[in-house]
């Protein structure tokens, strides 16, 4: 496996692009284990689930990175799928796991904006969107766009961290941690809010703090166990290795004080 050359400062001009390019990273794959958001696939299925997702619905998975998501909805629920990703190497890397798979003809991958969706009006049944709301500069247009996509009745889940950002304290403001999901959070309720702003039926909203936990701790195991034994995929963010371990230590308290979670929001477009 290749590893990663560029330093990460050097990577923070625009910072969508950024986060798509960290996020392909090999050196980001090891440190999550390969599951790039809280609760993995059986969180997945639960926002499946609130979404109405089933054989032969139509779904969009906004942001889809690698596709995972995507080919586990269609594998498992029988969905077709289409996923918007920005990082042009990781829909390269969807489109090859969803010919490997078999699934091509069920699941199809496009470079788009989150904020600027490449679909037509009304197109599809159901939206689903992991962890990555956090990231978007503009996240009220980019909820406008889910809803413009969304057929009436179809439904929306938005699965992402939640923060009280006058609780957290000063280092998971950082633009590093911004970058981790955490500096730019909403509040618990902040996605209900803007999915009423877009127009939006708030079905829902489901509290998982025990997800993002569980993948905090066990990014933190690993950071320390890199600092250590000189992994090789973080070599070249050697220097960054303290701040991200007193990060993610500065994230578990925030967590087990209240300060972060992790929710899925549901909504309807009302018909």
């Amino acid at each position: 496996m290749s590893t990663p050359t560029v330093p990460f400062a050097d990577l923070l001009g625009d910072f969508a692009a950024c986060c798509a390019r960290l996020y392909e990273a090999p050196a980001v794959r090891w440190l999550l284990d390969g599951q790039l958001h809280p609760g993995g696939e059986q969180l997945t299925l639960r926002a499946a689930e609130l979404a109405g997702i089933g054989p032969g619905s139509h779904a969009l998975d906004v942001a889809s990175g690698a596709g995972t998501t995507a080919l586990l909805l269609a594998r498992e629920l029988g969905a077709e799928v289409v996923g918007v990703e920005l990082g042009a190497e990781a829909v390269a890397q969807a489109r090859a796991a969803a010919a490997q798979a078999g699934l091509d003809a069920a699941v199809s991958f496009v470079t788009g904006d989150a904020a600027a969706l490449p679909l037509a009006d009304a197109g599809v049944d159901a939206v689903l969107c992991e962890c990555s709301l956090c990231l978007f500069e503009d996240k009220q247009a980019t909820v406008r766009e889910m809803a413009r996509v969304l057929r009436p009745g179809g439904r929306i889940v938005i699965a992402d961290v939640t923060a009280d950002r006058g609780r957290l304290p000063a280092p998971l403001a950082s633009l590093a941690a911004r970058v981790a999901c955490v500096a730019d959070a909403l509040p618990l309720d902040g996605c209900a809010q803007l999915m009423r702003r877009a127009g939006l039926d708030v079905a829902s909203v489901e509290r998982h703090d025990d997800a993002l936990r569980t993948m905090v701790d066990r990014a933190e195991a690993r950071l320390r166990a890199a600092r250590i034994l000189r992994v090789a995929a973080l070599e070249p963010y050697r220097s960054e290795l303290d701040t991200a371990v007193e990060l993610a230590r500065l994230a578990q308290r925030a967590i087990v004080d209240g300060a972060l979670g992790y929710a899925l929001t549901a909504a309807f477009r009302p018909s």
